[in-house]
Formats: structure tokens, sequence, C-alpha cells
């Protein structure tokens, strides 16, 4: 019986002990965003402080971009090409993400927005 205990506690030490070496999942979570004339789809996401999250952006009618000033972030979303964007949001707030490359009339109203949470 003492053995047996013995097995089954030890077992769980080890198992208790992996989990805490193997440390916290950091998988970014991935988003999917489709940029089209003048709009992003989804054009609102809802994201995690300190969680890693890629943002992956693709568009099939012209080149746009993305710019989002408070996380410090810019590029362009070529046609017909996918566009990675991997970051940790730090803070806590409402942010808006614009078109960053002219795409014609509607450029002005193209925007993402970003709520960050606890």
């Amino acid at each position: 019986m003492f053995i047996k205990k013995s097995a089954v506690l030890s077992l769980a030490g080890l198992v208790c002990c992996a989990l805490l070496l193997a440390g916290p999942d950091n998988t970014a979570r991935r988003i999917e965003i489709t940029a089209r004339k003048f709009s992003y789809t989804p054009n609102q996401i809802t994201l995690k402080k300190g969680e890693p999250v890629v943002l992956v952006f693709h568009t099939e009618d012209v080149t746009h971009g993305f710019k989002l000033e408070e996380m410090n972030i810019k590029t362009e979303i070529k046609k017909g090409k996918d566009t990675e964007v991997e970051f940790t949001p730090t803070a806590v707030g409402h942010f808006v993400g614009k078109c960053a490359h002219f795409c014609g009339k509607g450029h002005g109203s193209m925007k993402l927005d970003i709520d960050v949470v606890e």
C-alpha cells in the first residue's frame, strides 16, 4: 500500500514540475483581417493586454497599409500577399488603426478599432 501511494505521489509531483518548467503558453493568437476599399474586415477586435497576437492582413483589390501609432506599428499590405504583424499589447484602452497607404477616395475612413482589455 505504501509503495502504491509513493508512486502516485511521485508521479503527481513529476507532472506538476513538468507543467511549471514548461511555463505559460505564449503561442500568439492569429487574427485574419481582410483589407479592401475602404474597410477592414473585421473592423473591430478585442485583445488582451500582455498576450501576443499576430494580425494577418490580406487584400485582393489594391495595396493598402496599416498604421497603429500607439503601438509603433506601420506596414504595407500588398495585393495577393499576406502581411503578418506580430506584437504584444502593453496598454489597456481603445486604439484606432488606419490605412497607411493611399488607396482612393474613401481612404480617410478606413479604420480598425482595437480594444485592449486586462
